[in-house]
């Protein structure tokens, strides 16, 4: 039983020095910033799901050859409600809390009313974004939390409702050449039809007045749920040079649910709903002008959670993810499944979907002369299709690349760009990651790096200042042991060969984390 995943995590405010074997590169300038959960308790109560424990910010910096930690735990108001009445008090995805059993009924009743329309926890643990020169702790909700990236302090909250008309927006935003940040969001409560909405903040946003960066968001455009009803749940979108991509698909967030949950005693986790016998609409958005292309581009019914890359080739628009057959990875979370033996837990859930990375291909310029079923997909190393409907419709299939890797991450120079490697963390039938891997696209191979009793994190690729191939840089991944004998430590690998260059081990507690950025500096 892994009980490190779920254990509170401690915080190191002070820079921790770490003991550095092998060797680091001298470029290896800036600081590596991660989020995820890291308190699952409080006082006498506990969180039921992995995604539901409080934020816990963690940072690995480069100077010299030397290594430097810290951490500690996001300052959101969730925080400071928990810890001030020593026990949890904020609904989480996967925990709902109700008021105390010695309120009056009408506290009570007010509390049902207020929470029909929920307005989320600010725990923001899934990643870390930029706007403008900003550096926000953020999840999926309508909160985002500035933090200096050196310090870690919690520098104040940011309602996106305050500046544009979304209840929920991802922890997954693009960023382009200029430094602009694109993201998407869902507006599904009192700000008119329910849309899913695109925006991007300039590069130019963060403001000497100190107005947050988000004062300055753009719409670019908006797009209709397909159900209203039903919308559709998204974790991250793709994007090319030209196009923002994205995937409707078929795991639906039901609002109805959503409203009522706490009266009917069931968390906001459950209002999840996979529909497997839909389709799949995937929408292509012009950065330039807002406008959808009228094409209809459809596929089977999956689950996904992240985009790996895109680009455009030939008149096509190329994109690859990470879909699942069912929506069981979220069950999967929940801690009282995590508290199964490993043999166990892979034995209860080997019918379970593995990740799968797969290739799309939308062709672009329509052939309307073209019989009915024809596979419109010109390009040659792929074996996906996009086949013309009778109805002028697109049915695409995809290209399996992969299977079994998660948290996937690429050198950022290629993002929207033709690229050949992604990273990943390797998963079996279990939510532990046990390998970090590179797979190679054109040669459908993939090399791992792995350690006995190890478990490392999203591996997070840095380009060499004067790397002139794409695989040219170092991998770094955070690194814990179920061993309580082996330290945490963060490994250095060569991206290139994947071995193994450079370890900073650190003498303190490290908690399994989620996603995050480098930051390089800016003074070297």
């Amino acid at each position: 039983m892994l009980s490190f995943f779920w254990r509170n995590g401690v915080e190191t405010p002070e820079p921790l020095k770490a003991d550095v074997t092998g060797s680091i590169p001298p470029w290896l300038q800036g600081t590596l910033l991660r989020n995820g959960p890291g308190l699952f308790s409080v006082g006498n109560t506990s969180y039921k799901h992995w995604f539901d424990g409080m934020a816990l910010i963690h940072s690995f910096t480069f100077k010299d050859g030397d290594v430097f930690y810290r951490s500690k735990f996001l300052n959101s108001e969730t925080y400071k409600k928990n810890i001030a009445a020593n026990r949890i008090v904020v609904s989480e995805f996967g925990t709902m809390v109700y008021p105390d059993p010695c309120k009056n009924i009408f506290s009570k009743a007010f509390s049902y009313l207020m929470n029909a329309i929920p307005d989320f926890t600010d725990n923001n643990l899934i990643n870390i974004i930029k706007y403008g020169e900003d550096y926000y702790a953020s999840s999926e909700v309508n909160y985002i939390n500035q933090i200096d990236p050196l310090t870690l302090e919690t520098l104040g909250r940011t309602n996106y409702r305050n500046h544009i008309a979304i209840n929920l927006a991802t922890a997954h935003p693009h960023y382009d050449e200029e430094g602009n940040t694109y993201n998407m969001g869902t507006a599904i409560m009192n700000f008119g039809r329910p849309k899913y909405v695109i925006f991007k903040v300039p590069a130019n946003a963060t403001d000497k007045e100190k107005k947050p960066a988000l004062a300055k968001v753009e719409q670019i455009c908006s797009i209709p749920f397909r159900s209203t009803l039903y919308p559709s749940y998204f974790h991250s979108f793709g994007m090319t040079e030209n196009y923002i991509i994205f995937v409707e698909q078929a795991f639906k967030l039901d609002i109805f649910k959503l409203a009522t949950a706490y009266f009917r005693d069931v968390n906001w986790g459950s209002c999840l709903k996979f529909d497997k016998d839909d389709i799949t609409l995937i929408h292509l958005v012009s950065k330039r002008t807002g406008k959808t292309v009228s094409t209809k581009y459809y596929a089977d019914a999956f689950v996904v959670f992240h985009h790996i890359n895109a680009y455009e080739e030939d008149g096509h628009v190329v994109f690859d993810l990470i879909t699942y057959q069912d929506s069981n990875l979220y069950d999967m979370f929940y801690i009282h499944n995590m508290k199964q033996d490993v043999d166990k837990f892979i034995e209860n859930n080997k019918d379970f979907s593995r990740p799968t990375c797969q290739r799309f291909v939308l062709p672009l310029n329509i052939d309307e002369e073209a019989p009915p079923d024809t596979n419109l997909v010109k390009l040659q190393d792929t074996t996906a299709t996009a086949v013309l409907k009778q109805d002028g419709s697109i049915y695409c299939t995809p290209d399996t690349i992969f299977e079994g890797l998660e948290l996937p991450g690429i050198n950022y120079k290629f993002n929207s760009k033709k690229y050949r490697y992604f990273y990943g963390t390797r998963v079996d039938w279990s939510p532990y990651p046990s390998k970090i891997a590179k797979v190679d696209i054109a040669t459908r191979t993939h090399q791992v790096w792995i350690e006995e009793e190890c478990y490392p994190s999203e591996p997070v690729f840095v380009a060499s200042p004067d790397a002139v191939e794409e695989d040219e840089g170092v991998i770094l991944s955070s690194v814990v042991s179920f061993n309580p004998q082996k330290p945490p430590f963060l490994v250095v690998l060569d991206a290139k060969s994947f071995k193994e260059i450079g370890r900073a081990t650190i003498d303190t507690a490290i908690h399994m984390d989620l996603h995050g950025l480098f930051i390089h500096d800016k003074s070297t």
